[in-house]
């Protein structure tokens, strides 16, 4: 009989032993070279922001990455598992300006303190290739790759109208614009201002992103859409229409680059063309301030329709707008027709989506519907069903499946014939073209911020805007700041930063004063990792043909479009510098869903975080870590409940008092060489759900990842081992048996609570580290049942539930179900008019017809 140990399980004594042998091994957790011979598997989590502490809805995140890095380590793959910080950013300065504390001193105070978080909670990171953001040996790389761009035609500078945080005091990015509001300061509303910005030409790659997201398998289809919408793909027509001059004229003028005599527009369907009452001009477009401009009442009526706009833009519903408009009493030739159309001025129409003009057709457009209505422009039917004989359908009618009515010689032509011919027409005569039109908008980059990536880039008055030159990088941060949020950038009234010779002419030149989005830093850290020491090189090209694309990337569905498109731009954009061959930078994406507390998402905005040291402190690591992974499905959210982290705390303690307790059984019997099959029937049991366990968890972590389950299983597994506690305790289950079952529990628990696994491993007299040891297999031939359930039907009605031999054949299945007494009862005086037998599954029963079942079961969901 087995010594029983009078010891508890003490994860305050036992963690920490292993969190310094673990610190102790600088290998521990580091990949391989590549001529290792082993499958490589990066598996990586979005890099979190160092913002002081970590909370529970962030081990969440990480304790799903370590348990996959886990467990393909012991699959025998060399595993790539590193962790960064995203280490620049708004919330530093904040707190320089609230605590007085220099934004460094404040950012690298934090990431000390959450790395020691990530170390107690045991993450098996590899600290050797640890990235920071805002080090200069990083962010020399952001400005390397500005200068490419630069070079290449994708970084430039413009004045245009953009999206402000008067929170933030600097620039966002359209994608950062959430429902009119700052991405980082929910309730407040952004305003819109015009400033001289840089930008990174993203629409340069518009349709080759759209067109990758057919090809990411690996990606929840709720991401690609968030994606394909975002980036918005419009097929459809530019179309000239000319002042009331005449076209002759104004094509004359349009080939001697003389006056704005045309107004192009772009429509999705041309083929309403005829159709046009009027056009509508945006407040901001070229010809409405040429029109203002000697027209006081007319200046003064856009002024209010800028206005809308603005408050309409910045409450996040301009597409709600109250429509408003007013006529310009100028007229436009419509090219095809030749027939006056009025031009209005319009509320709802955008400078910046498309040419800022458009065709208003209400008789096939529900908004021009809706304006046309209110101001009592025609409307006019110019698309009809193609069945003559078809009820004429209600204006506006918006269907693409008719023909063209009141539209001369293209009448009777369908819509898609019609959109052909129009375009050709177009071509050839010189007032239009085809062309297709994307909702994605260049990437504004530039930020009025003191902690970013300064931008490498010197404004001279003799040779206007010149490039640092590589051998002068990186700029520097200024280390000694006095951060306010007014007046522009903190580092424009810094004067050793900003006066600087001008390497081309060698005169006296100022630096630019903006940093970069820190989306940038974003974009390309996970190549960084590879390669982290590199001083010549953002990172070495063999190094990434080696390890990308990332085979698991791991974070919140919030930056499906932020963080996720921006990388995928930035992976094509170095591809095109030669530097690497892969198209995107990620495999398969998983996107775990939050952890939620007193009904909002676990924040420390929100005021609701629970701390994992807490956690530690009352539980240890592994049932913090493990009840993350246990109390709901990754992908789902996750209500926080403390208790539950007791209970996985307490299910820990059996599972130490069970292998403790039969340890010096294993120990002798890991020399023993006798086989473990044992002809017992309670270790037949164990021996059979052991296996079975082994096989589900291998199939959970190879596709659906459903962790919960997992933990459920291991949990089903000690259930029925403390079951059989008497058992083996008598020895009724041999020493090889008791030590399968005991070193497998093991190895299947490492992933989720490694600490226990690796005291236990010990423990059981295991050599080596239990994350140097194969993950165990599965034998079918253990884990197949002796007897199995086969549900019995009578007309399609359940009526009872038999038990047979596994594999029995349909003959044997048949005789069992006859011979059940409530089909017996069911059948009585009955004849059957079939049997049919599904092996393995179910048997069903066929009456003749004139036999009623009188009693009806319940029906069987096949």
């Amino acid at each position: 009989m087995a010594e029983e140990k009078e010891l508890r399980y003490d994860p305050a004594t036992i963690e920490p032993k292993w969190q310094a042998r673990w610190a102790a091994d600088p290998g521990m957790y580091a990949a391989e070279p590549h001529s290792c011979g082993k499958p490589k598997y990066y598996v990586l989590e979005m890099l979190p922001y160092p913002s002081g502490a970590l909370h529970m809805g962030h081990v969440r995140n990480y304790s799903i990455g370590d348990a996959l890095a886990r467990h393909m380590w012991m699959r025998g793959y060399n595993v790539m598992h590193p962790m960064g910080w995203d280490a620049f950013g708004l919330p530093a300065e904040n707190a320089a300006l609230k605590n007085n504390t220099p934004p460094r001193e404040w950012t690298l105070a934090n990431i000390a303190a959450m790395k020691r978080q990530f170390e107690r909670l045991g993450m098996g990171f590899d600290w050797a290739t640890e990235v920071t953001t805002c080090f200069p040996d990083y962010y020399k790389w952001n400005q390397w790759f500005f200068l490419r761009m630069y070079e290449k035609g994708l970084a430039y500078r413009k004045k245009s109208k953009v999206n402000w945080c008067p929170d933030c005091a600097t620039v966002l990015a359209n994608e950062q614009v959430i429902d009119g509001r700052c991405w980082r300061h929910e309730d407040t509303i952004v305003e819109q201002r015009d400033l001289v910005q840089w930008f990174l030409r993203i629409t340069a790659y518009a349709q080759e992103l759209l067109d990758g997201l057919d090809k990411l398998h690996g990606w929840p289809e709720k991401v690609r859409t968030m994606q394909r919408n975002w980036i918005g793909r419009s097929e459809g027509t530019e179309v000239d229409f000319f002042l009331q001059e005449g076209i002759d004229e104004g094509l004359a003028k349009k080939e001697k680059g003389e006056g704005e005599t045309r107004i192009r527009v772009f429509t999705t369907r041309v083929d309403t063309i005829f159709g046009a009452t009027s056009l509508q001009l945006a407040p901001e477009h070229a010809l409405v301030t040429s029109l203002a401009a000697n027209d006081a009442g007319l200046r003064e009526q856009v002024a209010k329709l800028l206005e809308e706009q603005k408050k309409a833009r910045e409450s996040g519903d301009i597409g709600e707008i109250e429509k408003h408009g007013i006529p310009t009493g100028r007229f436009a030739i419509n090219p095809y027709s030749g027939e006056l159309v009025p031009i209005w001025v319009a509320n709802y129409v955008l400078s910046d989506y498309g040419t800022g003009a458009i065709m208003s057709v209400p008789g096939h457009d529900a908004r021009d519907f809706e304006f046309a209505k209110k101001y009592a422009i025609p409307v006019r039917r110019v698309i009809a069903p193609a069945d003559p004989h078809a009820e004429e359908p209600e204006l506006p009618w918006t269907s693409e499946d008719g023909v063209l009515v009141n539209s001369g010689e293209f009448n009777g032509l369908s819509c898609s014939q019609a959109q052909k011919k129009l375009q050709e027409i177009a071509s050839s005569k010189g007032f239009g073209e085809a062309t297709v039109t994307f909702r994605l908008k260049d990437w504004g980059v530039s930020r009025q911020r003191y902690w970013g990536t300064p931008i490498p880039m010197i404004h001279c008055e003799r040779d206007g805007i010149v490039p640092v030159p590589d051998e002068q990088l990186p700029v520097l941060l200024p280390e000694q700041i006095e951060i306010t949020q007014q007046g522009g950038s903190p580092l424009s009234r810094v004067a050793d930063f900003v006066n600087v010779t001008c390497p081309k002419c060698g005169g006296a030149a100022r630096r630019e004063t903006d940093t970069m989005d820190t989306f940038v830093d974003s974009s390309w850290y996970f190549y960084r990792y590879i390669d982290a020491k590199n001083a010549s090189a953002p990172f070495g090209s063999e190094a990434a043909q080696y390890w990308f694309p990332i085979d698991q990337y791991i974070g919140g569905v919030e930056h499906a479009i932020l963080h996720l498109i921006y990388s995928r731009f930035w992976t094509k954009m170095m591809r095109d510098l030669g530097m690497i061959t892969n198209d995107e930078p990620v495999e398969r994406l998983f996107t775990q869903g939050m952890v939620i507390k007193d009904g909002a998402k676990m924040s420390k905005s929100k005021g609701n975080v629970v701390s994992p040291d807490d956690m530690v402190a009352r539980y240890g690591a592994d049932s913090a870590r493990m009840y993350a992974l246990f109390a709901a499905p990754p992908d789902r959210d996750l209500d926080w409940q403390e208790d539950g982290v007791a209970g996985v705390s307490r299910f820990l303690g059996r599972v130490w008092r069970i292998v403790t307790k039969y340890a010096p059984v294993c120990r002798t019997a890991a020399n023993d060489q006798s086989k473990t099959q044992d002809d017992g029937a309670v270790a037949k049991k164990l021996l059979r759900k052991l296996h079975q366990t082994t096989a589900k968890i291998t199939l959970d972590f190879e596709g659906r990842w459903h962790f919960n389950t997992c933990v459920a299983a291991i949990m089903e597994l000690v259930n029925e081992i403390q079951a059989a506690d008497a058992q083996l305790a008598a020895g009724e289950v041999s020493a090889p048996v008791i030590h399968e079952l005991l070193e497998t529990l093991v190895l299947l628990l490492a992933p989720f609570a490694p600490y226990l696994a690796a005291e236990l491993w010990e423990e059981l007299g295991g050599d080596g580290a239990v994350l140097r040891q194969a993950w165990p297999k599965s034998d079918p031939s253990l884990a197949k049942e002796d007897e199995i359930e086969i549900p019995v039907q009578i007309n399609g009605k359940l009526v009872s539930v038999v038990r047979v031999p596994a594999g029995s054949d349909a003959k044997v299945i048949e005789a069992t179900a006859l011979a059940d007494d409530k089909v017996k009862a069911r059948i009585a005086g009955k004849s059957i008019a079939k049997t049919i037998v599904v092996p393995g599954r179910a048997v069903n029963l066929v009456l003749h017809p004139s036999d009623k079942d009188p009693s009806p079961g319940t029906p069987v969901v096949k």
